[in-house]
């Protein structure tokens, strides 16, 4: 402060800009106090204030700024403009516009400075009737004519809906700036039209305008949103030969679009060619690889990004917590939340969500539930991930009751998301009534007209309740071409119920649709086995085989001491096989047989090979993978912990009534994921209701 001292108001002034730039409030208070204390008397001369006020304007200060401003006997327009400049860039867009009448009736005008940042107020707030007032005011004022000036309305009129203003306005520009172009594009994405943003980027380049990283990232987010792979690619090149392949914003919109075109492999040969990467780059090539299948590359980025020492954000810990449901990694998220609330991010609304989403996807309704309730604020996708955990678990009666609480006391309106949670809750749970009401009503209460998603839930109720003629004339009636999840829907209940003609149909349209599905021909085959017309049953298989289709194995797996542990059916590669084999299968099996036997299970044989005896059968249905995973899980795990297994495949009746029995005969909690849903069993019952 001695040197400051010395040099005079210059070096003071200079003192307040580093703190600005810096974002140092420590520097910017201490030169304050030297400004009153050491130089000048109060007030502070208005070369020295507006300089203060900027820098407590721009740190989000704005009582002090305002009390400097309202001190000076003479404030000047440069003063109202900082302390403007400052609320907008804070999302303080309320202030920014009060104070805009307090500078009029200072009897001095605004300038190009001041009108963008109230333009930029007025779009952060979306008010309409403040937009024209303002674009108004910039025409009577003469500075509509003003680059950044108009610029600035373009972008308001956008942000505010006014669309057809924005248009116009732009159409007017004598000459379109960058920062138009860019506003024109940026705002197309945001409002969902990425068609509008290519053809003003093509545009742009017909007036001969240079694109900068704004215009590139841009069009890459509508070629992203467009899956237009061949013109982004030509984009990729086009930047390489302007020189922004370098450019850390550009280089993550390229990892962005490659990834959502399933690239995976450019979009990491971009990612490891940037020469820096910021928290926004590893998050980008973490969702990349989320995104397309890949949960445990990853994982595995996100741990160098640990070891790189990036603090976690609320996008990275959202990112991350959805590969917890690909890999069923419960334990993973587990860890990822208590990294959220080390990090004080837990509270935040969008990894609170992720959390929900993560939990209810791995089974945990319960601890999604307690992260729900402890929840401040909630937003569409927050309620959307509770209902889709309870979907997940057949809990219809709860999902109701959620969906009726977030109407009424959430003030959130349900979108198409939202319905086809509610219409698989009801489906697996069985709540015919209310899944029908819903169905019919939902485009006359809320506007959303029924895709295949949600025909494909109906079709699922109805073939609950045993009413598949019924299923099927909706599926003749629908307004688009059904689906396999629609004809699966079917099958799957024609499998059930044993409605072998009806199976037929529905097999016929999936062997169209998706000719390489095993599952399909099995589904079938086993329908005709349990009808007793094994001709048929062997036709089936006959027409797999004839055709080159292989059924996929059966492979369980579970996890235990960070290790997952991989089963197939009569697998004998275990490391543990011998303990698991001669052991469980031995001693514990032959005790737990027995007692099931005595609870009334028997093996159900129709799903083991046909060839086979009824003895052979009966070891077949024992070697499953699913059952072979549950002995490691009792082995291994302790009394009082849940054993989760997941399974590739549906699991089948067998294996369904089996674990059924040794939930209530060992007193142990059993969560298997198959390809379908989540069964829950605990007490010789499973959240299914035998219907899956």
């Amino acid at each position: 402060m001695a040197s400051l001292l010395a040099t005079g108001p210059q070096a003071f002034a200079g003192a307040v800009e580093l703190a600005v730039s810096s974002r140092s409030l420590l520097l910017g208070r201490s030169t304050h106090a030297q400004i009153i204390k050491s130089l000048y008397p109060p007030p502070v001369p208005s070369f020295l204030s507006n300089h203060l006020i900027n820098m407590y304007a721009k740190l989000d200060l704005p009582s002090p700024a305002f009390l400097l401003l309202s001190l000076d006997p003479s404030p000047s327009v440069v003063s109202f403009t900082a302390l403007i400049s400052g609320a907008a860039q804070n999302n303080r867009p309320l202030l920014a516009l009060n104070l805009f009448p307090l500078l009029l009736r200072s009897s001095l005008r605004p300038n190009d400075f001041t009108l963008p940042s109230l333009l930029k107020a007025a779009a952060s707030l979306r008010c309409p009737s403040t937009a024209l007032q303002l674009h108004a005011f910039s025409l009577k004022s003469g500075l509509i004519s003003d680059a950044f000036v108009i610029s600035a309305a373009v972008n308001m009129y956008h942000k505010t809906g006014l669309l057809s203003h924005a248009r116009h306005l732009f159409d007017e520009m004598p000459r379109k700036t960058i920062v138009a172009w860019n506003a024109v594009m940026t705002n197309a994405v945001l409002d969902g039209f990425p068609e509008a943003a290519v053809s003003a980027f093509i545009r742009l380049r017909s007036a001969a305008e240079n694109p900068n990283e704004v215009s590139f990232c841009a069009f890459l987010n509508a070629c992203a949103s467009l899956e237009y792979f061949w013109l982004g690619s030509q984009l990729h090149s086009f930047i390489i030969r302007f020189g922004f392949d370098t450019n850390v914003s550009v280089g993550n919109a390229l990892v962005d679009f490659y990834g959502k075109c399933a690239c995976v492999a450019e979009a990491r040969q971009v990612f490891d060619s940037l020469s820096t990467k910021n928290d926004v780059s590893w998050c980008s090539i973490i969702v990349v690889h989320a995104q397309n299948a890949e949960e445990e590359e990853a994982f595995h980025l996100y741990l160098a990004t640990r070891a790189k020492g990036f603090i976690p954000t609320d996008f990275m810990l959202s990112s991350i917590l959805t590969t917890c449901s690909g890999l069923s990694g419960l334990n993973l998220g587990l860890s990822l939340h208590a990294v959220a609330v080390r990090s004080c991010i837990d509270g935040n609304i969008f990894v609170g969500s992720a959390l929900v989403d993560m939990y209810g996807k791995c089974g945990s309704i319960e601890e999604a539930e307690q992260v729900f309730d402890g929840m401040s604020e909630r937003n569409l996708v927050t309620w959307n991930a509770m209902l889709s955990g309870y979907a997940a678990q057949g809990n219809a009666s709860v999902a109701l009751r959620v969906f009726d609480e977030m109407r009424r006391g959430g003030g959130v309106e349900p979108n198409y998301v939202t319905l086809v949670s509610l219409m698989s809750a009801c489906a697996r749970g069985g709540r015919l009534k209310e899944g029908m009401e819903l169905f019919e009503k939902m485009e006359e209460r809320y506007g959303i007209k029924p895709r295949n998603e949600l025909y494909a839930c109906v079709v699922d109720l109805l073939g609950r309740a045993g009413m598949e003629e019924k299923a099927y004339e909706i599926i003749r009636k629908m307004p688009m071409k059904p689906s396999v999840s629609v004809w699966g829907a079917l099958l799957n209940a024609c499998r059930i119920h044993g409605k072998e003609k009806l199976g037929r149909i529905a097999a016929e349209e999936l062997f169209e649709l998706d000719p390489h599905d095993s599952g399909n021909h099995v589904l079938l085959s086993n329908i005709f086995a349990s009808a007793g017309r094994w001709e048929e049953s062997i036709s089936v298989r006959k027409e797999m085989k004839d055709v080159g289709i292989k059924k996929e194995p059966g492979c369980s797996w579970i996890t235990w001491k960070n290790e997952i542990h991989v089963f197939q059916a009569k697998d004998t590669r275990h490391e543990r096989n011998a303990e698991i084999q001669c052991c469980w299968r031995i001693l514990l099996l032959a005790d737990l047989r027995r007692r099931m036997a005595a609870a009334g299970y028997t093996p159900d044989t129709r799903f083991a090979l046909y060839e086979l005896e009824d003895e052979e059968k009966e070891s077949e249905v024992y070697q499953h993978s699913e059952k072979l995973a549950l002995a490691f899980g009792l082995l291994c795990i302790p009394q009082g912990m849940a054993i989760r297994i997941n399974k590739n495949l549906r699991v089948c009746g067998d294996c369904h009534e089996a674990i059924k029995f040794v939930s209530g005969i060992v007193g142990r909690e059993i969560i298997v994921r198959d390809n379908v849903r989540f069964h829950r069993f605990r007490d010789c019952r499973c959240s299914c209701g035998d219907y899956w």
